[in-house]
């Protein structure tokens, strides 16, 4: 018997097992997994009374919020597929998105509709646009109420749809080496295995307490959010990581685990505690970091000050994400704490289901421990399906049935790979992609620049931010103020370069191409990898 899989499965389990326990704490709302499974029927029945059908893009534009757990189990039932957009981007990057992708409807938080406000007359196949808040208002001409239109739809389970599990169950808008962001498609097969990994390796289970700290669009909240629905754990969702906050809510709803980009865990670890407050934290709770490589310094911090568990992941939007973890393997205990630490540190050994090479520019496999790079390749069920409308591209990554990551590496004799640069030119600040290529495009339109390049610099908080190198036109003047105020005019605040610098020409190989390492290397001189 073949039954398709599904991540709606998860609530489904939770429905059956832990119906009256409690399964979200969001601001004032706190609902058990009886009133939430209650809640993702009226957001499926309401879809469907709004013509939405299997196939059709729903968007959410959001800060975290219960309301995207709601649609993380929402839209598999429908068979539609989920949208979750970067809140952080700007209004042009939510016109190409919304139009590429062909979302029918956009649901969008409270204070963030004027991002869809200035761009409405130019979306092309939006039909719905939905304002989410707490409290019920009337609709308006240009916004329908979301909670009133909730507590208009049936609660009553709606006839599933009948899908394939090899189908896009959500399409995820990541930044690349190109100017444009790309849709990935992942599936219902990819999410539902991503999910069964992250039980096993996280060994999650009914009395875990799960702290949202992680954006919930990254990846759909990296599919942790299914798999610690499907164990009938609670969820304890922040709409901003604060320390004081996070703190207090860990504290107070004594929560067990935690998903962190490394920044996160560097901003806890330099907050201010009381002894009071430190004595009160919960102890050994796990806290699964990603998004860029954590330095050793870091994960000893965590352990030792906080009594945190850290357990460092890596993966990509296109694997859903998870491919490697790193952990201590048993016959490790009786190694010295650094030792230890220094394991964690690497980018880890392959999860279940997931074949792993490190190979060389003829694809050939490096041998371990030779202290040779090579690029990740990845074959597994998480790998996604495709890019959306872009052949060209999915056929640039996967190819003879591997996916190129991108990222280079070491391979070690006990299967623990450790990504030290990256082949291509995309910048990961604070778990954030930034394409290199977008904001050389828009430095290009100021009227003074002739060239520009921008690489990743190391930063003692965001592990590394975008620098740019400017050579100016002849006789044209600008200043470094000036041009860092136009990116910002521009670009989300978290692309714009962080510090511009200006030269007479920029380094080129015999064939034209920019020379980007020798650029890079004025910033991470030093250092002993190129990645932070």
């Amino acid at each position: 018997m073949i039954v398709p899989l599904n991540e709606y499965d998860f609530l489904k389990r939770a429905l059956v097992a832990h119906s009256t326990k409690e399964a979200i704490v969001c601001g004032n709302t706190r609902l058990t997994y009886r009133q939430f499974g209650e809640r993702v029927n009226r957001w499926a029945n309401l879809m469907r009374s709004l013509g939405i059908r299997k196939g059709d893009r729903v968007a959410v534009l959001s800060q975290n919020c219960h309301r995207i757990l709601e649609a993380f189990f929402g839209t598999p039932l429908l068979g539609s597929i989920l949208m979750p957009l970067n809140f952080r981007l700007v209004s042009e990057d939510f016109l190409y998105i919304l139009n590429h992708g062909g979302a029918r409807v956009v649901i969008v938080e409270e204070g963030l509709t004027h991002l869809i406000d200035t761009i409405r007359d130019q979306l092309e196949t939006v039909e719905q646009f939905i304002i989410a808040r707490d409290e019920s208002q009337p609709a308006t001409e240009e916004w329908l109420d979301y909670e009133s239109l909730m507590v208009g739809a049936s609660g009553d389970a709606p006839a599933p749809a009948e899908i394939d599990e090899n189908e896009p169950s959500a399409l995820l808008y990541t930044s690349g080496t190109t100017g444009r962001p790309k849709g990935v498609m992942l599936t219902h097969r990819n999410l539902y295995i991503n999910a069964m990994n992250s039980i096993c390796e996280f060994q999650i289970h009914e009395r875990d307490v799960y702290l949202h700290t992680l954006a919930q669009f990254h990846c759909n909240g990296w599919g942790v959010p299914y798999a610690v629905t499907g164990m009938g754990a609670a969820h304890v969702i922040i709409k901003k990581f604060e320390p004081a906050a996070f703190f207090d809510l860990v504290t107070r709803e004594r929560v067990t685990f935690a998903a962190m980009p490394p920044t996160m865990i560097n901003m806890a670890l330099n907050h201010s505690l009381t002894e009071e407050t430190r004595a009160s934290l919960p102890r050994d709770m796990k806290v699964a970091t990603a998004g860029s490589a954590p330095p050793m310094a870091t994960i000893q911090g965590a352990e030792e000050k906080l009594g945190w568990r850290v357990i460092q992941i890596y993966g990509l939007t296109e694997t859903s994400p998870f491919l490697t973890v790193s952990k201590i393997k048993p016959h490790m205990d009786d190694w010295t704490a650094e030792q230890k630490f220094r394991v964690q540190a690497k980018t880890g050994y392959a999860m279940i289901g997931v074949d792993l090479r490190v190979v060389d520019d003829d694809g050939r496999d490096i041998a371990a421990d030779s202290g040779e790079v090579g690029e990740v390749l990845a074959r597994s069920n998480v790998v996604m399906a495709g890019y959306w409308r872009q052949e060209d591209a999915t056929n640039a990554v996967i190819q003879d049935g591997w996916f190129h990551t991108g990222d280079m590496a070491l391979i070690d004799s006990e299967g623990y790979i450790e990504v030290v640069d990256r082949k291509k030119d995309l910048i990961i600040s604070g778990g954030e992609n930034i394409s290199s290529i977008e904001v050389e495009g828009l430095l290009y339109k100021h009227p003074s620049v002739l060239e520009a390049a921008v690489v990743a610099a190391p930063d003692e908080r965001w592990g590394e931010v975008p620098f740019a190198l400017v050579v100016l036109k002849q006789g044209a003047e600008a200043s470094e103020q000036e041009l860092s105020d136009f990116c910002r005019q521009h670009l989300a605040h978290y692309k714009c370069p962080k510090r511009i610098d200006f030269i007479d020409a920029l380094p080129r190989t015999a064939t034209g191409k920019i020379q980007k390492n020798v650029l890079r290397e004025r910033y991470w001189k030093g250092q002993a990898k190129r990645v932070n």
